[in-house]
């Protein structure tokens, strides 16, 4: 491509290893995020290298000595005044090095030609050209008018669903930043890169927070105009134009089928009738079940350990406790607690106020989804007993939106412990029969993971769990939040990829947002729908890409 300018280096504004700025004329569109190639030194051999750069600011500059100069040459304030001589004006770019082609790497010089980025360029300066394990990411769309480029950007699958790098976490305003149609996006890119290649399976559990999100994604997107902007960046991605497959669907269990879900009764007994979907249950017959009573607390603060002292107590079958197999008699053993007369010594240690708070915490969860826990399977499924047997490429659609938020952590609490009891060989299956890679999403991950959960919480200790072990025993996370500040360090500390959304001034002032530069965090306040700035270990810059609309039925 042409020349589109030369590098500036001044004794105030030097070119350094990391940073450089060119003048260009200043009716050339450009825009942060787009690449330049700067000539360079020569290497040993003493071939010509070429250095690359990523836009980060462009600011405007002219001859002027002050603004008032500017008022006094329009005839003193005289808004319609033409002068007779056009000032001398510029564009000033900011740039930051990602990459040489010998890897020299000291600063450019003085005078140096800057050229927009051939395709080929663009490529090899992010990263994007030797990606192995390809698994698309988005697009990404460079300069405007006749130059305009629109590129594919793959990353590396070991980076994001492991063994090298593991874990998503995806943040921007709630209905603004389509947090959840991008997590679905790649998951379905995911669940396409294996089965076509079969080097590693994957299996897929998602969690429906919010009315009937998730509950459509095996059916195919209908609107026709969707569909036609959907196929030229799916044929640009290699993506399949088809819903996910090997779908089931899990509700709440009610006796009249809507008690727990915002799903239409006709879809719920249509998919119970053909098999793809299925009522799940509590029971209360085996020491797993007393052993997920602490997830019904997680949110509950537990300084002085009271709460854990009588789960610990439940589960030990100690006192009235030994031999309850029903919810039913386990709340009115926990009635016989809570009354200041208590004959036997069993539970005397743990005051009678701890006994009565739990009663009281444990009796609320329990009215509002009494159906859910129920003392007979029936014809309903144990959710743990499901994932025990999840096969390769499947993927189960739990649905909680319309559970209240502890029974919603009390579900979700239950199905990463199965996930990891799964991985652990606490079951009979095979290694090779069970997927390679389980991933988990979650949306609203600040209720489970954010900084004001108590420390004590079992599903936080979980989450922290898989972040940190996960990736080792094929566990990914794929979470989602409004506010990344409000996560707990060490969980999206240890996300691999970062996926950045619209999101609000206030937000981009914290601590989260202080290695971005920022222009970037100027334009993560008014980012569209379809658009995120995301980081991941293979690409060497932050790249803003795009991602097309959903291919499954949605809002219908």
């Amino acid at each position: 491509m042409e020349a589109i300018g030369k590098i500036i280096a001044t004794e105030k504004q030097p070119s350094t290893i990391e940073e450089f700025t060119f003048w260009t004329r200043k009716d050339l569109k450009l825009k942060p995020f787009d690449v330049v190639v700067v000539d360079h030194v020569k290497d040993t051999q003493g071939n010509p290298t070429k250095t690359y750069g990523v836009i980060e600011e462009i600011s405007h500059m002219t001859d002027s000595p002050s603004a008032l100069a500017g008022y006094i040459s329009s005839d003193f304030g005289q808004v319609d005044s033409q002068s007779y001589t056009e000032r001398i004006g510029m564009n000033y770019v900011k740039c930051k090095v990602v990459g040489n082609t010998s890897n020299i790497y000291i600063p450019v010089q003085e005078g140096r030609k800057v050229y927009l980025a051939e395709r080929d360029e663009i490529m090899e300066a992010l990263g994007l050209n030797d990606v192995k394990h390809k698994l698309p990411a988005g697009y990404i769309e460079m300069y405007e008018g006749a130059n305009r480029q629109t590129l594919p950007v793959f990353f590396n699958s070991h980076f994001l669903i492991g063994p090298e790098g593991a874990h998503l976490n995806i943040s921007g305003i709630s209905g603004l930043a389509s947090k959840t149609s991008y997590a679905m996006f790649l998951m379905k890119a995911i669940q396409d890169y294996a089965i076509k290649t079969k080097d590693e399976s994957v299996a897929f559990i998602m969690m429906n927070v919010k009315g009937t999100d998730l509950l459509k994604i095996d059916q195919k997107n209908t609107r026709k105009d969707e569909l036609e902007k959907i196929k030229p960046i799916y044929d640009l991605l290699g993506l399949d134009m088809e819903p996910f497959k090997n779908v089931k669907y899990f509700y709440p269990y009610s006796k009249d089928y809507t008690s727990y879900t915002y799903e239409r009764i006709e879809t719920i007994k249509d998919r119970l009738a053909i098999g793809n979907a299925f009522q799940y249950k509590y029971l209360f017959e085996t020491d797993e079940d007393k052993e997920c009573l602490d997830l019904l607390f997680a949110n509950v603060d537990d300084p002085n350990e009271t709460v854990e002292s009588i789960i610990n107590f439940i589960i030990s079958n100690s006192g009235g406790f030994n031999g309850i197999e029903s919810w039913e008699d386990f709340k009115n053993e926990l009635y016989n607690q809570t009354q200041s007369d208590k004959t036997g010594k069993a539970g005397k240690e743990i005051s009678v106020m701890s006994w009565r708070k739990f009663y009281r915490l444990f009796n609320k969860s329990y009215q509002k989804c009494q159906q859910m826990f129920t003392n007979k399977l029936g014809n309903g499924v144990r959710l743990r007993d499901q994932i025990a047997g999840i096969g390769k490429n499947d993927v189960m659609v739990i649905d909680i939106a319309k559970l209240d938020e502890e029974s919603q952590g009390f579900v979700f609490g239950d199905v990463m412990r199965a996930v990891y009891n799964l991985k652990l060989g606490s079951t009979d299956r095979a290694d090779s029969d069970i997927p390679d890679r389980i991933i988990i999403f979650i949306d609203e991950l600040n209720k489970y993971a954010s900084t004001e959960v108590p420390k004590t919480s079992p599903i936080l200790h979980q989450l922290l769990d898989i972040t940190e072990r996960g990736r080792s025993l094929g566990i990914v996370l794929f979470g989602a939040e409004q506010f990344v500040s409000d996560i707990h360090r060490r969980v999206k500390g240890n996300c691999a990829t970062q996926a950045f959304g619209r999101t609000n001034a206030i937000e981009i002032s914290r601590d989260d947002f202080r290695f971005v530069p920022s222009v970037y965090k100027t334009m993560l306040t008014r980012m569209k729908q379809g658009e995120y700035i995301i980081q991941n270990p293979v690409f060497r810059s932050m790249l803003n890409i795009k991602f097309p609309l959903p291919i499954y039925k949605y809002f219908d």
